[in-house]
Order: C-alpha cells, then structure tokens, then sequence
C-alpha cells in the first residue's frame, strides 16, 4: 500500500516545478486570484477581493516573497510569506481546482518554508492557511518541527438575530473603540492570553508590544475584513476607569461580518462581559444589514466556543494553525 500511494505521488508531481514568485511575470497570478476569490465567496461568504488586490500590486511591483507551483508550465498555485524579527508568517497558499492535490500543497508548502527557514534570525513559522486541504500531520514538510492547533470558521444567521442583554454584566462602562485606549487594551489583551492556547498560535499575544501590532493589523488592513467601527466596543471597568474587555469587528463582505476579535480581562471573566460585548458587536452588524456573521476559534478553547454555540454560532468550516519552532 505505501508503495502504490509513493508511485502515486510521484505521478502526481511529473511535470510540476516550483519557482520563486520573483520569476513570474506581472499578471501572471490573475486567474489563480480569480479563482481564489470565488472560493472564498462560495465557501466562506468572504470576498477576498480586497486581500486578492494587495496580492497582485505586491507581486507585479516585484516586492512579495514566495513561491508559485507551476504545472506543464502554467502558472497553478502561489504562497507567499513576510517576515520580521525572529519570526515568519505564511500569510496564503492557494492551488487552482484543476490543478490542486494533497501533494503538490505540501510540495508548495516546503518551498514557502524553505525560504523562510533560509531568512537569518527566523526561528519560529506560524500559518493559518483557511484554503489549505487538512494534511496529515506525516505528510507536512518539517513535520519534526511542527504543532497543529485544530480551528472552527463558526457562522451566525443574523437575520433574526435576538439576543437578549446581559442582565450579569453590571460594573463595567461600554462604549464604541477608540484609539485612544490603544495601548491600555494592548495590555489587557497580553494579560488575557497569559498562557492561553491562542499564544502557542499567535506570539503576539505574549507581550503588550505584540499585541499592540496585532490589534494596529485588524484596524488598518484588510485580512480580516474592513474594520467596522460600529460594531467594535472596548469595557471599563466602572470602578477603576481600566479596560477590562474588548470586542472588534469588521466586515468581510457588504453584508457579512466577522467578529475580528473578542476577550475580557482575567479578572472579570464568568460576569457576562464577554456574552455582553459580542451581542453589542452582533447587534451592530445586524443593525447595518449585515445578514451573518463569522469568527474563528480555536478548537480546544472550550470555554470560547460554549459562550459562541450558545448565542447561535454554527460550524461552517474547519482548519488548522500550524506553527514551526527550534529547527
């Protein structure tokens, strides 16, 4: 059996090459965007057409660093990734329907990983590929070196949304996000992740500066969405005047949204906050006509997923974070 699935294999791979993206001509990766978008529209109801743009700009004008899968070739499947300080991050990875295999992902994938392994001063490699087939945990490049998070796209009908208000979640001031409080929900949002599952994922997590970058990400680009104000909310607590919770937003097509983000502080948990700020949030995005809404969560993290099932949130999809350290 291992022998016929091998010859497989290598049959899948004839007349497949990886290239540097660099050796693409401008132009070349549109009908893989093309596709892409539509994949994200019918599977996720996301329209990507927004993230697929900076793709294009970045590789024409010689400027994304990646790989590109070519078949007979033709132009099939790209990854791209950027990198900074001790860290890589594989931001997409994406094969053509007629073209796609288990085998030639993981082949794309190694080429991606390769080049980031080969970036001095990277030590550690975190992807969250949404289009990526679920590989078996042997059959993934470096796979020594590897630690995979199971995670749930979850989705909400809001058309008849009807949440009720938190009658629990007294004590606390909620008001739309402000940029002003910047730097204090930073801090919370470190403090909240202290040894959370969501921090193996995401380093930034670990320390105030990182989540500052990460929350800066949300607000001002567009791989989550289009932030969307209305329906991104900040708690204080009534008696200290500190940020003790947060819930942002964005919208990810005209008519969905997508909660972006959602935690309180250690200190105020099983008080109704977090329910609380997510029905403002899903309130908000009903009230612009926004007809579903999505987020994603990590599979283990019980608590968040029980308060998500609960107020409606059903599984649409599944995926997995993958992160490499100490090669």
């Amino acid at each position: 059996m291992a022998a016929a699935r091998d010859s497989a294999i290598a049959h899948d791979l004839d007349d497949v090459r990886v290239v540097d993206l660099l050796h693409l001509a401008p132009g070349a990766l549109n009908a893989i965007l093309e596709e892409e978008t539509e994949v994200w529209r019918s599977s996720l109801d996301w329209d990507f057409r927004s993230s697929a743009g900076l793709v294009r700009h970045f590789h024409d004008v010689r400027a994304l660093s990646g790989a590109a899968l070519l078949v007979g070739g033709t132009p099939a499947g790209y990854s791209y990734h950027v990198s900074e300080e001790h860290k890589g991050l594989i931001g997409d990875l994406f094969l053509m329907r007629r073209f796609n295999s288990p085998a030639r992902q993981m082949l794309l994938l190694r080429a991606v990983l390769d080049q980031l392994v080969a970036v001095p001063g990277v030590s550690r490699i975190e992807s969250q590929l949404m289009m990526l087939d679920a590989p078996r945990l042997a059959d993934l490049p470096m796979r020594r070196y590897v630690h995979v998070f199971p995670r749930l796209f979850l989705e909400l009908n809001l058309r008849s949304f009807n949440l009720p208000p938190s009658a629990a979640a007294r004590g606390f001031t909620i008001s739309n996000w402000s940029e002003s409080r910047h730097d204090e929900a930073a801090a919370m949002l470190a403090d909240a992740y202290r040894d959370h599952i969501d921090s193996d994922i995401n380093d930034q997590y670990r320390s105030p500066a990182g989540a500052r970058r990460f929350l800066g990400n949300i607000i001002q680009y567009p791989g989550c969405g289009s932030f969307f104000r209305p329906g991104s909310f900040i708690a204080l607590s009534t008696h200290s005047g500190a940020v003790v919770g947060l819930s942002l937003s964005s919208l990810i097509a005209p008519d969905v949204g997508h909660i972006t983000q959602l935690c309180v502080a250690p200190s105020v948990r099983a008080r109704g906050l977090g329910y609380e700020l997510l029905r403002r949030s899903l309130e908000a995005l009903a009230r612009a006509g926004c007809r579903s809404a999505s987020l994603t969560v990590t599979a283990a993290n019980a608590s968040a997923l029980q308060l998500y099932e609960r107020a409606g949130f059903l599984r649409r999809a599944s995926f997995s974070a993958h992160v490499w350290e100490g090669f």
